[in-house]
């Protein structure tokens, strides 16, 4: 049997760093040989192993893409909302090393990003398209980097662009409402730990996809299986369509 692939997790002291590490063990072909989190060292512990897995914030993907791609280390980003400047240092990074970066790494909302192109493109121009997310009290960023995602998606096969035609939530007497917008509605609450719709409605009829994430465990062990996938990669930026093989 090959040599497990070895793993730093950055965040290990969040709830997704601590997932990941757990579910490491049921994964033969992953061994976690280091961790880290705020102040702990990048240089000495990256060093120690073949790739990363990270589920940090997002304010730290510019130091990470840098160190990874100065020691040759595969990277797994699973942090949401970067800026411009961030999503640029990871696409220039890899150039020299094979990343995975994906909003959700969960098998099912994998099946759903490809289930909603294909449901758009399908029925065409005569539904309305609305997407709605739900989350934990805690999470910081709105919409959710699925939910961002969705709409991307949706935007790409209508036609649409997801800067102007996405409509944030409603408020006031806005009109009826236009076939050039997707609408996007965020909630927050309790303990959720990830719900996502894609609302497809017309005249007589509606179509709705679903998915509801009940264990943290689904996110944590897609990115082990993508850190084990980018072993065999060149460089390159993928995401988890790839991994699954979705990609057409």
């Amino acid at each position: 049997m090959a040599n497990p692939v070895k793993i730093l997790v950055t965040g290990c002291k969040g709830r997704m760093g601590q997932s990941v590490i757990a579910c490491s063990d049921s994964h033969a072909s992953i061994q976690v040989a280091a961790k880290i989190d705020i102040d702990d060292c990048l240089e000495t512990e990256l060093s120690k192993c073949d790739s990363v897995i990270d589920f940090s914030f997002h304010a730290f993907t510019g130091q990470l893409v840098e160190e990874c791609a100065k020691q040759g280390k595969a990277l797994v980003i699973g942090t949401t909302g970067h800026s411009d400047k961030e999503l640029s240092a990871i696409q220039e990074a890899s150039s020299s090393i094979p990343v995975v970066m994906s909003p959700n790494f969960s098998i099912g909302v994998n099946t759903l990003f490809w289930l909603t192109a294909r449901t758009a493109k399908i029925l065409g121009d005569d539904f309305d398209l609305e997407v709605v997310e739900m989350h934990h009290r805690l999470k910081q960023d709105a919409p959710s980097g699925t939910a961002k995602h969705l709409a991307e998606i949706l935007a790409s096969q209508t036609g649409l662009s997801y800067n102007d035609n996405t409509m944030h939530g409603r408020e006031g007497i806005i009109g009826p409402r236009t076939n050039k917008e997707i609408g996007m509605h965020s909630m927050r609450g309790g303990d959720v730990i990830g719900d996502h719709t894609v609302v497809y409605a017309a005249l007589g009829e509606r179509i709705e996809l679903t998915h509801k994430a009940s264990s943290r465990d689904t996110f944590a062990n897609g990115a082990l299986r993508a850190a084990h996938w980018l072993e065999k990669q060149n460089p390159g930026l993928y995401d988890m369509q790839d991994v699954l093989g979705l990609r057409d």
